[in-house]
């Protein structure tokens, strides 16, 4: 069984979802599931819909929804030609609209918030069969909320998700091809929820888990992970091989052509994922794997939005039991750590979400005095076994001598050197690495 993902640009455009519908049935040696997002921009739109109805602005949601759906007409007109199938793709996006102008009617909850967003891959999928059967390329609707399930903390059921998949799969063994949604799934309570964004990564490394596939490949608008940002940096090169506990730090600082969460299923069960260009399928993209490939700096990453809490305190701060309480208070807030230095007198960390911001501080400062500083952007370098690799904090320094470092994390992980630099900084520090440790300009 192979896992093929399909982002929102590469089904975006109707002559998109042409060639992955191409690629889909290029190698039919094995069966497939595919994992479609919603098109690209929709889910933008969707929770605008939602955020208008949440501020009462019931015209404004009216409004965004007659545009988007007005979007969907255009797209169906290129998507399907003979009048047969355009009809059935004109019901379906009538169906879904009038499910959206329905609930302009109803009182506004959270639960309703999340079948809002729910629309846009269940579009996409319908729409894409519609297609496919327009093509008579033979292929079953395989519903995300019948088998994609989480737990009353929001975790994906990974047992329950097998059990539920694996039972599907084997009363349609006469079926090689399904199309699915990612994202959606059902809570614990039964009721329409999703995987956050970037969930569909997640959706298509949990399926892939869950039935033992050969391969989960992930299809989006780049030729796999690059050793930097290429919307920053001018020159980058692919990544050809990495192990999963470095795809997970590039993912988790950064890397935005993977989501950090999508690691873990496959991993699990030894699953390799392959990062892959829709727009160039020949490209050979990014393996990851068990086994790193090479040892040394790999790629660099950036995470913006960092915020520095900082707690000096002579009096407690070597004390038994003070750091635990100071952790305490961010679990506290289901608030993550991403660095921490400490001194004889002050702890330093970083946290990459302010929403509770206010309350951590209030809950800190009998421990000392607290400052705060904002626009911070750690600047991560990942590599196999780096933190042993000869003079790797020498190039580092070297390199990034006119930039003002703030922090800086090495030897907690094998894979990864960790830097906290000023936001403003953050392109200057990516081009000074690229040159430092790649010789690229």
């Amino acid at each position: 069984m192979k896992i093929m993902k399909f982002g929102g640009t590469s089904v975006g455009k109707p002559e998109r979802m042409h060639q992955v519908a191409q690629l889909i049935t290029k190698d039919v040696s094995e069966p497939r599931i595919v994992v479609l997002s919603a098109l690209s921009g929709t889910t933008n739109s969707l929770v605008a819909i939602g955020d208008a109805m949440a501020s009462g602005n019931r015209e404004q949601a009216k409004q965004l929804i007659d545009t988007l759906e007005a979007h969907y007409q255009s797209f169906i007109k290129e998507l399907v030609k003979t009048d047969k199938l355009y009809v059935k793709a004109k019901s379906i996006v009538s169906e879904h609209f009038e499910f959206l102008n329905i609930i302009l009617k109803i009182s506004f909850s959270e639960a309703l918030s999340k079948d809002i967003l729910a629309q846009g891959e269940l579009l996409s999928t319908k729409l894409f069969s519609v297609y496919l059967e327009e093509k008579g390329i033979d292929h079953m609707l395989l519903p995300a909320l019948e088998f994609m399930t989480i737990d009353a903390q929001d975790e994906p059921q990974l047992s329950t998700i097998k059990v539920k998949l694996n039972r599907i799969l084997q009363q349609n063994t006469d079926k090689k091809l399904f199309i699915t949604q990612g994202y959606i799934c059902r809570n614990s309570r039964g009721e329409v929820d999703n995987l956050k964004r970037g969930g569909s990564d997640y959706t298509a490394s949990l399926i892939a888990a869950a039935a033992n596939a050969s391969v989960c490949e992930i299809w989006t608008d780049i030729d796999g992970m690059h050793n930097n940002d290429p919307r920053i940096v001018k020159k980058t090169v692919p990544v050809e091989q990495l192990s999963f506990e470095e795809a997970a730090e590039l993912a988790y600082f950064g890397a935005k052509i993977l989501h950090p969460t999508c690691i873990w299923p496959a991993q699990q069960q030894k699953v390799p994922v392959k990062l892959l260009n829709t727009m160039a399928p020949e490209a050979l993209g990014t393996t990851i794997t068990q086994e790193a490939g090479s040892v040394g700096v790999k790629a660099v990453a950036a995470k913006d939005g960092i915020i520095t809490i900082n707690i000096k305190s002579s009096r407690m701060l070597l004390a038994y039991g003070f750091l635990r309480k100071i952790f305490e208070v961010f679990e506290k807030y289901r608030t993550s750590i991403d660095m921490i230095t400490t001194s004889e007198v002050a702890v330093s960390v970083t946290i990459d979400s302010g929403s509770n911001l206010t309350s951590i501080v209030k809950e800190l400062e009998p421990f000392g005095t607290i400052s705060v500083e904002n626009d911070h952007t750690i600047i991560s370098v990942v590599g196999n076994e780096i933190a042993q690799t000869k003079d790797i904090l020498s190039k580092l320094f070297d390199a990034l001598t006119p930039i003002p470092v703030r922090m800086v994390s090495y030897g907690g992980s094998k894979h990864n050197v960790s830097m906290l630099v000023p936001s403003s900084y953050k392109t200057q520090t990516l081009q000074l690495l690229n040159k430092g440790l790649f010789g690229l300009e």
